[in-house]
């Protein structure tokens, strides 16, 4: 009997963080923004309709306004915008549905393309939220998707650290553990999905300040929401020891602090038929060094 996903995160506190961000979150989507924009200009290059989309996580509408400029926007028949966050949604027009990414309410089958642009990364059980979304797909359906990755704020989680052991005696867990970009590649196979494909964006956002970056995790709604987080709030002492550990440590010549986010984007499609299969070994009919125009030795034969 397989055992249920541990619980990373605290689903009702994280939506609770959503509806306070709504009305902040468009001074702070530089990276949603980012991630709409490469997520549609994926979806210029496939030559091809989808009479029913999915916007995943969908905030505050990053895809669809990059949607709208792009000639792709035709191709794509009714736009459905789902969140978690109901005060998200709220500030939206059109189609939308108050969903939980970890119990989609979409039939199998009915869906010809999910996208979704970080929101993701939050759920518990990632594989098995993947699994829903190709359940949903009809055969050929397309899914692309952007999480945060492994070395997102990898400054401000090493600072935090040890500004907690210096002050406190230890460190609570207080920042998001986020996927690698090699577990995000086999997410997809244990997903179900044909033709996987993962890769990796790495963004350096400079402030001027620290505690710039910490009202930009807040406005976007990305605050800690960990099951097993430190339940005392962040003293100032610690605060301030992690503001002077960061730019000690990451400050730039101009005394500002550099932030690392990673986009991981994940592309899969539910399996058809149709699709290009792999060849069975054994079947190539054509030797690779006379495609390469070389010549061939044997193992342990010298050139």
């Amino acid at each position: 009997m397989s055992s249920a996903p541990p619980l990373l995160f605290d689903r009702r506190l994280h939506r609770r963080r959503l509806d306070r961000a709504a009305a902040s979150i468009g001074t702070a989507d530089f990276l949603r923004v980012r991630a709409a924009a490469d997520i549609v200009e994926r979806l210029e290059g496939i030559m091809r309709s989808f009479p029913l989309a999915v916007d995943l996580g969908a905030r505050d509408g990053a895809i669809a306004r990059a949607l709208a400029s792009s000639a792709v926007r035709e191709r794509i028949g009714l736009l459905v915008e789902a969140d978690l966050s109901p005060a998200m949604l709220a500030t939206r027009g059109g189609p939308r549905v108050a969903a939980d990414e970890e119990h989609l309410p979409f039939a199998p089958r009915s869906l010809d393309l999910v996208v979704s642009a970080l929101a993701l990364h939050w759920t518990n059980d990632l594989p098995g939220a993947l699994s829903q979304i190709r359940l949903s797909l009809k055969p050929d359906g397309l899914f692309i998707g952007a999480i945060l990755g492994g070395g997102t704020l990898a400054e401000l989680r090493w600072a935090l650290t040890q500004a907690e052991v210096e002050i406190s005696g230890g460190a609570g867990p207080r920042i998001s553990p986020f996927a690698g970009n090699f577990d995000a590649a086999s997410l997809l196979q244990r997903a179900g999905f044909a033709l996987p494909v993962s890769d990796l964006d790495t963004v350096t956002v400079r402030y001027a300040h620290p505690l710039r970056l910490l009202q930009d995790l807040r406005a976007m709604g990305e605050t800690n929401v960990l099951a097993e987080r430190a339940r005392r709030p962040i003293s100032r002492a610690v605060l301030a020891r992690t503001c002077e550990l960061y730019l000690e440590r990451y400050g730039d010549a101009e005394g500002r602090a550099p932030a690392t986010f990673e986009i991981i984007t994940l592309t899969g499609w539910a399996p058809d038929a149709s699709q290009p299969q792999p060849l069975k070994p054994g079947s190539a009919k054509t030797r690779l060094a006379d495609a390469l125009k070389t010549v061939e030795f044997r193992a342990g034969d010298k050139p």
